[in-house]
């Protein structure tokens, strides 16, 4: 991989047209996926390494990243999993003792092709307004028609079951043998948090690949289950529906986070649909309806449930909704001991205001056992 100068050009080309000029930070290449934007204003590592940004070009809402460098440790996943990023400023100067590097070297290690010195916030708005659309960002291509032609190659995400692409090849376990409490985790792109999360607990976890049978996940003779999170549009993942619809029946405890929470609604015949621009970000307000104590959350999605359809279904409650715009954000089974929500209660990065979720599946396995 060629080393790149901090005076390389780099363009970005919208589905709508819009073109901007910025400066190369990352690798040379052209990589291309939907938009999105994210509010954090730390935790820049976790997020570019989280599954469930696979398939998007990523924008740092934030002043500045890379202030604090990268660490071995401060990832979600093996790898970096966004297509590309979108940046104002970075720097490869950090203040961080416990650092491993500079996030520019990381960048290029990782061949991630970045673009700097784009006006950030201006582009939130237009994609606020405009709603979520491809993008193409390329330090090889500066006209417009090469741009479009590139751009035309990426992918819809409506339709994309991209979860089978990141999960687990094999099931593996995470854990001490000798707890007590067994779950059984369905990986459609697991963060890592999450499985520490519920280790930490107590639990001894076995991680299987997202198209598992019910019979191979029985065979570990789990207590409850877990339905991860995970990128692309769930209303294409039947086949992880089906395999929710099984889970439910067993009577056994079931949470599921982000997508899985869109697989649980789905398992009750709920709708999922694509958002205007998604929420993203450490800082979404959602109050707890059962409750009343609102928290501060992180949030990676851009498909909701249908709010209507929900509220029509006898055998569940909604359990959380956002603040912002009152999108549903968790839904508790009535007649199972189930439920799900929307956002993420491992929140790295984020607030902890969320992490009694953990505790409450826990206290439902030890209720149930």
């Amino acid at each position: 991989m060629s080393t790149i100068s901090p005076t390389k050009k780099a363009y970005l080309l919208l589905q709508d047209g819009t073109m901007m000029q910025g400066t190369s930070i990352g690798a040379n290449g052209t990589a291309g996926g939907e938009l999105c934007f994210n509010t954090g204003m730390t935790g820049y590592q976790e997020v570019f390494t989280d599954p469930s940004y696979t398939g998007q070009v990523l924008i740092m809402n934030t002043n500045y990243i890379g202030n604090y460098g990268v660490r071995s440790t401060d990832v979600e996943s093996d790898k970096v999993t966004i297509n590309a990023i979108i940046c104002k400023n970075t720097t490869n100067r950090y203040s961080r003792p416990m650092a491993d590097g500079d996030l520019g070297a990381y960048l290029l290690a990782n061949n991630v092709v970045a673009i700097s010195d784009i006006d950030t916030r201006a582009l939130v708005a237009h994609v606020r307004t405009k709603g979520a659309m491809n993008c193409i960002v390329s330090t090889e291509l500066d006209q417009v028609s090469s741009l479009q032609a590139a751009l035309q190659k990426v992918p819809d995400m409506s339709g994309l079951d991209l979860s089978s692409m990141v999960s687990t090849k094999e099931a593996y376990t995470v854990g001490e043998a000798q707890d007590t409490l067994r779950i059984a985790v369905l990986d459609f792109g697991v963060k890592r948090h999450i499985l520490t999360s519920l280790a930490e607990r107590g639990a001894y976890l076995k991680v299987f690949p997202a198209h598992t049978s019910m019979q191979e996940m029985e065979a570990f003779q789990p207590h409850g289950y877990f339905i991860s999170n995970g990128p692309g549009d769930p209303g294409a993942m039947d086949y992880a529906v089906a395999t929710v619809k099984e889970i439910i029946a067993t009577h056994k405890p079931l949470f599921g986070i982000c997508l899985g929470h869109q697989l649980l609604a789905r398992a009750n015949d709920i709708p999922t649909f694509k958002m205007h621009h998604g929420h993203r970000g450490l800082n979404h307000p959602v109050k707890n309806l059962l409750t009343g104590k609102s928290e501060i959350t992180t949030q990676n999605h851009g498909f909701g449930i249908d709010p209507e359809v929900t509220k029509q279904k006898n055998n569940l409650t909604i359990s959380h909704i956002n603040l912002n715009d009152h999108s549903i954000e968790g839904i508790k089974m009535l007649d199972r001991p189930a439920f799900s929500v929307q956002y993420h209660p491992e929140s790295t990065p984020g607030p902890h205001d969320s992490r009694y979720l953990f505790d409450d599946f826990i206290a439902m396995i030890k209720n149930n056992h």
